[in-house]
This record gives structure tokens, C-alpha cells and sequence, in this order.
């Protein structure tokens, strides 16, 4: 029992949750650091929605890309891409993958009903609504948004936007503009992993014709993509900090990422990118996201702590 508990949590891919949990602790820390107040329940109750969402979005992933013959075609998976690959290895029978989806999918959206019970938002409904229905169809029939050229985008919302404002909505019960600034840091940043992640799959996408920015644009476009969207988070970090006072800290945390981030523009080349078995720049480009993410929640506590006679 606990062999076949472990393998259904393994299935969601529980390391790369990170990266809804990181929209709910830049957002919320935001929202305490703008009022000086925080709600551990509401903070809680979002963060177990988004990441059981992220979790139930992640096994239809692995679901429709098999219906497609996506994974089953990838000869180069790494563990930042390509897919669980538990149908592939005979580990979940498609029928159960499909199920276990579906039972996740519904359990982030009960807890996500309870936060709208509580907050009497509309527009927590809406953000909730948008999160659940891009998370499933980003692979799945009809819309299979990721074989669209739609994936990259609606990531960057699912993962920085939405959830970043949602949390400081949570916190604050206010919709204004402070939060859009950090929150395209964060979508910025999810975007970036997403795409790194497509070189190693771009032989198999294109075979499924799964239109990833990578397979669109090819190769030597879509680096440059990564370097000018990986710069322009710097470029908006700055004007934030000009812009907002509650930025100030976390502004300069983040910029304090920018050596990893020079290493990571200056390394990503078309040869390595495209190695088989190399996944240095997975790796790099998912620690940018969680150095960045921490750097910005860090310092918006700091600026709150300071700003409320905390310490």
C-alpha cells in the first residue's frame, strides 16, 4: 500500500511544485508587506489549491501526451523534461493516470470553493476557474493549448500573474496595480523554464506537431527569446523599485541573482541546449526561478517587518 501511495505521489511530480508554490509566496508576501497583515489560513488554503491543481494539471500532461504519441516518441527525456513517463514503463495504466488527474484536479477545486466561501469573491471564482480549466487543457482535447503555441503564455499567466494577484487579493482584499510589476517578474521566470525545457523535446514535439516556441521559431530565435526575457526581468525589477516603496527590498535581492542569471545567458547555445543527455540549462534556469521567486518574497517581508514597527 505505501509502494502504491508513493508511486501515485511521485506521479504529480512533487519537485516541480515549487513553482506554484512560489506565485503564492511572492503574492502573499506582497500583500503583507502592502498592509502589514497576514492571514496563515487564506495563505494555507492557496496554497494547497494551487499546488494540488499544478499536481492534477501535471498527470493529464502525462496523459495527453501520451494519447499523442508524444512521450512515447521522446528518445531524450531529463528529469526537467519529457514527461513522469509511468505509462511508458508500464508503472500507471493510462486508465488510472487519467483518474488520478481528475481526483486531484477535484480535490484543489474543493479547496478552492472553500476559499470562495469564505472570501465571497467573484474574483477569486474567476482566477480558480481560469487555473483549473488552462491547467487540464493544456494538453487536453479540444484546446491543447501547449500544441498551439499558446503553452509558453498561458504558463507565464497559470504560474506568475494569476496566482501572484489572487495570494495578495487573499491578503488584502484590494485589486490595484502594485502587484502586476512582481508578478510579471515571476511569469517572466516560469516562462523561462518552460522553454528551456522544450529543447530537449523539440525532435518529438515536432513529430507530434506539438507547436512549441521551440519547434515554431527553432532553435537560435527561441535562445534569443530566453536572453531578452531573462534581461527584461532585471529591466522590470529596476523600474519597480523606482516605482513601488514595498519593492525596494526585494528588488534588490533579486538583482542580486544577476550573476547566475549573466551565466545563464552567456552558457545557452544552440549545441549544448540541443545535447542529448545535457540538462545543465534546466537545471540552471529552474534555480534562477526559485532564487528569483525567494528573493522576492524574502523581501517583501523584510520591507512589511520594517514598515509595521516589526523589528
Amino acid at each position: 500500500m505505501k509502494s502504491k501511495l508513493l508511486i501515485l505521489f511521485l506521479a504529480s511530480r512533487p519537485k516541480f511544485l515549487v513553482a506554484s508554490a512560489a506565485p503564492v509566496l511572492v503574492g502573499s508576501a506582497l500583500g503583507f508587506a502592502v498592509t502589514g497583515t497576514f492571514s496563515p489560513y487564506l495563505f494555507i488554503l492557496a496554497l494547497l489549491a494551487t499546488m494540488l491543481l499544478h499536481s492534477g494539471a501535471n498527470i493529464a500532461n502525462d496523459y495527453f501526451d501520451h494519447t499523442s504519441g508524444n512521450d512515447w516518441l521522446n528518445k531524450n527525456p531529463t528529469p526537467f523534461s519529457g514527461g513522469r513517463l509511468y505509462i511508458q514503463q508500464g508503472i500507471l495504466s493510462p486508465k488510472a493516470t487519467l483518474l488520478l488527474s481528475l481526483v486531484t484536479l477535484t480535490a484543489g477545486a474543493i479547496i478552492g470553493i472553500v476559499i470562495v466561501l469564505i472570501t465571497r469573491s467573484p474574483f477569486i471564482l474567476t482566477l480558480g476557474l481560469i487555473g483549473l480549466l488552462g491547467g487540464f487543457f493544456y494538453t487536453a482535447p479540444p484546446l491543447r493549448l501547449g500544441y498551439r503555441s499558446a503553452g509558453e503564455p498561458v504558463i507565464a499567466l497559470l504560474f506568475g500573474l494569476l496566482p501572484v494577484y489572487g495570494s495578495y487579493y487573499l491578503q488584502t482584499k484590494i485589486i490595484d496595480v502594485i502587484p502586476l510589476l512582481p508578478a510579471v517578474i515571476v511569469s517572466i521566470l516560469i516562462f523561462l523554464v518552460i522553454l528551456i525545457n522544450e529543447f530537449p523535446d523539440v525532435t518529438a514535439d515536432a513529430a507530434v506537431k506539438k507547436r512549441t516556441l521551440v519547434v515554431r521559431f527553432g532553435t537560435g530565435v527561441s535562445i534569443w527569446i530566453y536572453r531578452i526575457a531573462l534581461s527584461a526581468s532585471y529591466l522590470v525589477a529596476v523600474a519597480a523599485m523606482l516605482i513601488y516603496r514595498p519593492f525596494v527590498y526585494a528588488g534588490v535581492l533579486y538583482l542580486l541573482t544577476l550573476p547566475v542569471g549573466v551565466i545563464a545567458i552567456k552558457a545557452a547555445n544552440k549545441e549544448d541546449l540541443l545535447k542529448p543527455g545535457q540538462y545543465r540549462f534546466c537545471q540552471l534556469t529552474v534555480l534562477l526561478h526559485a532564487l528569483g521567486s525567494l528573493a522576492l518574497t524574502v523581501g517583501f517581508v523584510i520591507f512589511g517587518l520594517i514598515e509595521y514597527g516589526r523589528i
